[in-house]
């Protein structure tokens, strides 16, 4: 369908339904998407949709961004602004199309560009129309449909047909989609529709899944498929492992130079020590830079490449160090994974597809199979990080593919256990020792930065933390542990100004220094979404305060004890003689949880919220 650009109003902001209008940012007035799969390596792709921008916080989704490479070709985008009326305001020049490079700061090549434009008109409500055509020169993997983009945007219409060769397998997964696909037949081809109408727009929820899961969402994927001359397919895990060793086989050849520096390194060495040496020698060796051209950001380039050039990308840098094990008589694995501290889900398990965007390396043992992050020159052996734990991931071999879980870090390896001693003087200032020993999960922030900044910008960030409203810090430093479980041990020297108030004879203070819940939950009894929460952590504080002599308790905070499903809280106050001593400790569960419960989360959490800003008054005798 062609847009239209002239004549009487055809979208009128006041034709949208009030149940529409609710809590939206934005209206999808008529979205109509064609994937048109010609063959295996040939698929087209066209997108013509119609969006009403209520207000400013819908702007972001009136703008269009089309990636580009060898792989996909973005061949035309038309586009229309319509005012409130449903008159046509501007028509889309191409001269109006931003064509940008994708190079990021670690990419050293890269075919990436995007096409990019905006009306960037700011009277409210306006309409866009858009028509987008991209072309596949692969069926490696296949568009998703998503309808309503966010909780804020609602739906008027919404349809998305794939037609097909009637002998072409097309799978697909529907999430939160009523029945199944409609199926019709057009000459030779098969056509499937999906459509939707009149989605509201929802409220945000705390903790919720990932937003494709809570909304209609249907996911594509051949069972063959076809990339720049490479054939494959993708029916089960195996299948699909199958294809990407036959990508990258025979890319594993060192120089003999490397070989040599293998046995000169392991020979003799018991199996963990040669795998330790091997990563440092890796890390101390090579640096990540980001390849992708064409296949390329599928199929490696060669150990001799990285031996020689000294960087790579993941799965080059990956591949390189399976090859350096294999030298020393260790097999060793390429592994696909989704990366990112919140994309644990996004690999469906029951849905074989291509839902990876790095590569790690998996060294199987007996009991235990050793895991290595090869783009990091910082990570300690065999540590994953919150990067890539605790995910389904594709582990590639000879056999093919085998999908497997990356580790799980575990609330006794999460740790964080803090000892504060402070003293207050007759001001109300306080002067504070702080030393914190994190583990797992609970240091990798603090190691990237003291791996990556100097020490005068992480006394800088530290002077900037907002630890209490005015303070210096006296001294800071850390002391790292790279183990297999990691740990960080921290040391902090604050004083602060006018922490304790005084008002006449009394003194009042917060015990809790340092580790205070950050957010309450306001009651929702229509909670509609399951409850994610993704940390599994322990903290523990003892904090001893001394306080200027002559003053004694005159209020001292109840101890709090709390218990759910979602963990367990206690905290308690006691004063001997001029000593505060404050205790805290949290164990805090992740996973998922039904809707039913929120009103226990809000509960727990309130209840820590208030219990870790209790008072503690004191009265001068």
């Amino acid at each position: 369908m062609t847009p239209v650009f002239a004549g009487d109003p055809i979208y009128p902001a006041f034709m949208i339904p009030d149940s529409l209008k609710s809590n939206a940012h934005v209206v999808k007035r008529l979205e109509e998407v064609s994937v048109k799969i010609n063959d295996p390596g040939d698929v087209r792709i066209t997108t013509h949709y119609v969006l009403t921008v209520m207000d400013a916080e819908g702007e972001r989704y009136a703008r269009v961004v089309e990636w580009y490479d060898k792989l996909r070709d973005v061949r035309s985008i038309k586009g229309t602004l319509y005012d409130a009326l449903g008159l046509p305001i501007k028509k889309l020049k191409q001269s109006d199309i931003q064509d940008k490079s994708g190079v990021g700061g670690e990419s050293l090549m890269t075919d990436d560009r995007y096409k990019e434009h905006a009306f960037y008109y700011n009277v409210y409500p306006h309409t866009v129309e858009y028509e987008i055509e991209v072309k596949y020169n692969h069926s490696f993997y296949l568009p998703f449909w998503v309808p309503q983009e966010a909780a804020a945007f609602s739906v008027q219409q919404s349809k998305m047909t794939v037609t097909a060769p009637k002998d072409y397998v097309l799978r697909y997964r529907n999430l939160n989609y009523q029945g199944e696909p409609v199926i019709t037949k057009d000459g030779s081809n098969s056509v499937y529709t999906w459509e939707v109408k009149n989605l509201s727009a929802v409220s945000e929820e705390p903790y919720a899944p990932r937003w494709y899961k809570r909304t209609t969402t249907v996911m594509l994927a051949p069972a063959n498929f076809e990339m720049q001359q490479y054939k494959g397919s993708m029916n089960t895990w195996e299948e699909f492992g199958r294809f990407m060793y036959a990508l990258n086989q025979g890319r594993d050849q060192l120089p003999d130079a490397v070989k040599q520096t293998v046995h000169q390194l392991t020979d003799g060495l018991p199996r963990e020590e040669k795998i330790s040496k091997l990563y440092k020698y890796l890390q101390q060796h090579t640096r990540y830079v980001s390849i992708q051209l064409g296949i390329g950001g599928w199929q490696t380039f060669d150990a001799n490449y990285v031996a020689t050039k000294g960087y790579g990308d993941c799965k080059a840098l990956s591949n390189y160090m399976c090859a350096l094990l294999k030298e020393a008589g260790i097999k060793a694995s390429c592994v696909l994974v989704y990366a990112g501290d919140e994309n644990k889900d996004v690999t469906d398990a029951g849905f074989p597809s291509n839902r990876f965007n790095h590569v790690i390396v998996c060294v199987p043992g007996t009991k235990d199979s050793t895991w290595l992050e090869c783009t990091s020159n910082i990570n300690a052996g065999g540590y994953l990080g919150s990067f890539t734990t605790d995910r389904p991931v594709l582990l590639i071999d000879e056999n093919g593919g085998k999908l497997v879980r990356t580790p799980v870090y575990t609330m006794v390896q999460n740790q964080q256990i803090r000892q504060i001693n402070a003293t207050i003087g007759e001001t109300g200032d306080m002067v504070i020792k702080v030393n914190t020993h994190y583990t797992g999960l609970q240091q990798d922030d603090l190691h990237a930065r003291i791996n990556m900044l100097t020490k005068e910008k992480i006394l800088e960030r530290q002077k900037m933390a907002g630890y209490f409203s005015s303070y210096d810090v006296n001294r800071y430093e850390c002391k790292e542990m790279k183990e297999s479980l990691p740990a960080i041990d921290e040391q902090l020297e604050i004083s602060a100004h006018n922490y304790a108030s005084v008002t006449g004879k009394r003194m009042f203070l917060e015990p809790n220094l340092l580790t205070k819940t950050g957010r309450r939950l306001s009651a929702d009894t229509a909670r509609k979404s399951d409850i994610y929460l993704d940390d599994v952590y322990r903290d523990v504080d003892t904090v001893k305060i001394t306080i200027p002599d002559g003053y004694t308790p005159e209020m001292v905070p109840q101890p709090v004890s709390l218990k759910s499903m979602f963990g367990t809280y206690t905290s308690k106050v006691t004063v001997e003689g001029n000593v505060v001593t404050y205790t805290r400790s949290i164990d805090h569960n992740g996973g998922s949880f039904p809707a039913s419960a929120y009103p226990e989360l809000e509960k727990f959490y309130n209840g820590m919220y208030k219990a870790d800003r209790a008072r503690l008054v004191l009265v001068k005798k």
